[in-house]
């Protein structure tokens, strides 16, 4: 006997019979995606960043050099959102001026090589048509990955504003103090190219600037951007702009603020809120759902919260990973408390280097690991005083369960 279903929608696996009848509850997802870069009306709580960023950069539409500089917040905070939006706001503007200048976005987590980044940035700025030739994806030296982009540079443009996010996460391919950085501020200072060039360098980390040396520095410029969370009504606001991401009347009244609260109350972070939103949806869809309701919501913060944890981990380099595990270590060990000073996590973190065959760094390279990873709010960190006769000490918490980071990290 042949399903009624499959009959009805022309396919004939049960697995997949429903697959055409079924209705989500989101029509735009590309609203609700991460790396979504929205319409200038869909930026929230971001105007006093976005003219900052606009000073920077607006040289270019006079055919001026742009500045380079550094922006820093926690994830979600709208740094590769505002920087994106502004350098394309700005490439328009300049076209109107019949200046021609070249913008590109390029993950650092993702190409994280000196030739990696190198080649991401050429082929994101190269137009084969106008240049007259190809940039392969790989298989050149760094050299020849150079050459094609000074190249591009000059052949292509007045100017360029070029964005390395997560540019923490940048490994020069050598031990030379040339990189990436050095080589794109002081290109045409170098004669290489006479293409004014702006690198906007977004980090999490607000101890980077410390491991440039002083001529990136220099040409970094002394002026840099911090973004602040958002607080609770800017994080509604965002996602109020969205919500036609989903079917009209989708949505409970109450989801909205409550996922704004949600998101407000732990981290302030824009990318966590509407990750929660689309999990939320896509519970609701697959569960035949009417609407999207506020237990959604509770249900979706679970899993939005494992999304965001993989996603900090999987930045990490290697000894910082070591010491969330060694907190993780210590949390597990101790059932009376979760607060650990910072010799009991380095007591802790060279055990975890030991098992993994890695030298271990100094303790004042790990407190400055660790008041980074409290940056980023997977740990949290408390001076307080000892007692007469103790002297001061900082207190560090991990801030998910060490399961959740055992979890993570294992994968």
């Amino acid at each position: 006997m042949v399903d009624e279903t499959a009959e009805q929608t022309g396919i004939d696996d049960p697995l997949f019979a429903d697959a055409q009848t079924k209705q989500s509850l989101i029509v735009r997802p590309e609203l609700l995606e991460v790396g979504h870069v929205p319409d200038q009306n869909r930026i929230i709580g971001r105007d006093d960043e976005m003219e900052q960023v606009a000073s920077k950069l607006e040289p270019v539409i006079r055919k001026e050099p742009p500045s380079s500089f550094i922006i820093y917040g926690k994830t979600g905070t709208g740094k590769s959102l505002v920087s994106q939006s502004v350098a394309n706001r700005a490439q328009r503007a300049a076209t109107q001026n019949d200046v021609d200048v070249g913008v590109v976005y390029v993950d650092c987590s993702q190409h994280s090589t000196e030739t990696q980044a190198t080649s991401a940035i050429g082929r994101g700025l190269n137009d084969e048509s106008e240049s007259g030739f190809s940039i392969p994806r790989v298989g050149l030296s760094r050299a020849h990955y150079y050459d094609y982009l000074w190249d591009t540079l000059d052949e292509l443009y007045d100017s360029a504003i070029i964005i390395l996010d997560e540019v923490d996460q940048l490994v020069n391919d050598d031990d030379s103090e040339a990189g990436v950085l050095m080589q794109l501020t002081r290109a045409k200072e170098s004669g290489k190219i006479s293409t004014d060039v702006g690198v906007v360098a977004v980090s999490n980390k607000i101890n980077y600037r410390k491991s440039l040396n002083e001529r990136v520095k220099s040409s970094l410029g002394d002026d840099e951007l911090v973004f602040s969370p958002y607080d609770g009504a800017q994080l509604q606001n965002i996602m109020q702009a969205r919500t036609d991401a989903f079917r009209d009347g989708a949505l409970d009244s109450g989801v909205i603020p409550k996922t704004a609260a949600l998101a407000a109350r732990e981290h302030g972070d824009a990318r966590r809120a509407i990750r929660i939103l689309r999990n939320a949806g896509d519970i609701a869809t697959k569960e035949g759902a009417e609407k999207v309701l506020e237990e959604h919501v509770d249900r979706a913060q679970k899993r939005a919260e494992a999304d965001r944890l993989r996603e900090l981990l999987s930045g990490l380099p290697p000894h910082s990973k070591y010491i969330v595990v060694a907190l993780a270590n210590l949390d597990t060990q101790n059932d009376s408390r979760d607060e650990f000073r910072t010799t009991e996590v380095y007591e802790a973190y060279e055990t975890i280097c030991e098992s993994e065959a890695s030298e271990p760094l100094g303790l004042d390279r790990v407190r400055d690991l660790l008041r980074e990873l409290s940056f980023l709010e997977i740990t949290e960190s408390d001076k307080t005083g000892g007692g007469r006769g103790r002297g001061s000490f900082t207190l560090h918490t991990l801030m998910n369960s060490p399961e959740a980071v055992f979890e993570m990290v294992d994968k």
